[in-house]
């Protein structure tokens, strides 16, 4: 056989494969009988096409979706996506229900030792047992006074910015104020991001990349790993926009390395890595500096980026809607008679007002815009429907927080709902930080985050916004987290004036 003959006879037969692996989606698969696209079923790459080709598309496609074949629909050969925000506890459960991640879904995050990775429910449950001390409310508590010196480290930023009638990124701003309060948190040393002239603008630029390669990642999973094996100088010559995060994720496996070197002899042991180093319960096995130095860069990502993004739209939409700003200010003057003092976050969340706004700002941020898809142990019932066990299936926060059955015009910012009579009821909708035993990490830190910085930023200061609209904070791509229209320049701002 040539080997024009022998070419001919590989294409063939990956077509024949494929088309018998079609027919086996269509006819014979688990997911055959649920409603949703047939081309849908038969191939992934009609998901690929919505988030590649189109750029993080699919997620309106759903959408679409949900719309002709109704609350559960088959989104590709292996997944359900259901639409019913009464059913979300049932995927997303709790301890007593395992839940597994979908493993194929969780790659594109290359740190595949950590707990946000790890797909099994029983090791992710050790796993995460030795975190949850960490990041206790009592925990966070205690290193309150650290966050509002960080605060204070933010408003005299602004205060330069005044002086100086800059125009400042504000979404620069707060990724900074983020990486200071986590990495002191979880390291035991901030990165001072917030003194940096242009708040470490490239360290925005570069999550921002991350997050926007997210589908790719996805849909080539191998290519994070394979990448990650490859010497340092190669992997900066291919992705000369990642050298940042190349060296951080180098520097923090010096650091575990370092720690667990020391063995328990240094004289402080303020960091998380010392806090699993020295966790007994832990086999040897899980404080390896791969599996340590993994979960530090979860750590560090998912605890900048998405409290950042919530702070700026909360920011864009109190700051544009006066009437909000001003009922707000009011409040605040009341526990905030000078700008020495920052009050307790205990405090702070007893304020009916700002407790409202900040609500509102983590419903209309969403967290993390894509779907996370869980995979039951046992058959789950969803109206007629009997969902096979191991099957992912998901819910997207996006499609809860915009339900007009739940949320009258979900698209106006309206801190108000939750102050109603039924505003409690609201609660069980608020999704931004996910539920069940694969929940937010991080929820207490972020809620302290939220009140002292949205607090202290407009009780002190004027603010105003630059060559900023609506179409700069809304959703119109899934890029894991919520992305606005592809050329935006963000949320930028002008103080005006510091109040006291």
């Amino acid at each position: 056989m040539n080997s024009l003959s022998l070419a001919a006879a590989i294409v063939l037969a990956i077509i024949a494969y494929n088309v018998c692996l079609a027919i086996y989606r269509l006819l014979f698969h688990p997911l055959a009988r649920f409603p949703g696209p047939k081309l849908a079923a038969a191939t992934q790459w009609y998901e690929l096409y919505f988030d590649i080709m189109k750029t993080g598309q699919f997620i309106w496609e759903i959408e679409r979706m949900h719309r002709v074949y109704g609350p559960i629909v088959r989104i590709n050969p292996d997944e359900l996506h259901v639409k019913d925000p009464d059913f979300y506890d049932e995927i997303y459960a709790g301890a007593n229900r395992k839940r597994d991640k979908y493993d194929k879904w969780i790659m594109m995050a290359g740190a595949p030792t950590s707990a946000f990775s790890t797909p099994e429910h029983d090791l992710h449950r050790m796993r995460r047992a030795a975190l949850n001390p960490f990041f206790a409310k009592r925990s966070v508590t205690r290193f309150e006074p650290r966050i509002g010196a960080i605060v204070t480290t933010l408003c005299t930023r602004l205060r330069e910015e005044l002086n100086m009638k800059r125009v400042v990124d504000i979404n620069a701003a707060f990724m900074a104020l983020t990486m200071d309060i986590i990495t002191e948190y979880c390291y035991g040393k901030s990165c001072e991001f917030l003194l940096e002239p242009d708040f470490k603008h490239e360290w925005k630029e570069c999550m921002t990349n991350v997050f926007e390669k997210a589908a790719f990642r996805r849909a080539i999973p191998w290519l994070t790993y394979t990448l990650q094996k490859l010497p340092l100088g190669w992997m900066l010559k291919l992705m000369p926009s990642m050298e940042f995060l190349i060296n951080w994720q180098r520097d923090i496996k010096k650091q575990v390395e370092a720690i667990l070197a020391q063995n328990g002899e240094e004289k402080e042991s303020n960091s998380i890595f010392h806090s699993l180093r020295d966790d007994l319960d832990l086999p040897a096995s899980e404080k390896s500096v791969k599996r340590l130095a993994d979960e530090g860069e979860i750590l560090i990502g998912a605890g900048s980026e998405t409290t950042a993004k919530t702070l700026t739209y909360t920011a864009f939409y109190v700051i544009n809607t006066p009437s909000v700003l001003q009922r707000l200010r009011e409040e605040l003057k009341t526990v905030m008679k000078t700008s020495a003092h920052i009050p307790a976050w205990t405090e702070l969340e007893q304020l009916p007002y700002l407790s409202a706004v900040v609500m509102e700002g983590l419903r209309i941020t969403w967290g993390i815009s894509t779907r996370l898809p869980r995979v039951a142990h046992e058959p789950l019932k969803y109206a007629e429907w009997i969902i096979p066990p191991r099957t992912p299936v998901s819910q997207t926060t996006y499609f809860i927080s915009s339900d007009p059955s739940i949320f009258p015009n979900p698209h106006i910012f309206n801190p108000d709902r939750w102050l109603q009579k039924d505003g409690r009821r609201l609660d069980r909708y608020l999704t931004s930080f996910s539920k069940g035993t694969r929940g937010c990490l991080g929820i207490n830190l972020a809620y302290a985050e939220l009140f002292l910085t949205v607090a202290c930023v407009f009780r002190r200061f004027d603010i105003e916004l630059f060559e900023t609209t609506i179409h700069d904070v809304k959703m119109v791509r899934d890029a894991f987290v919520p992305a606005p229209r592809i050329g935006s320049k963000g949320v930028r701002v002008l103080v005006k004036e510091e109040l006291f």
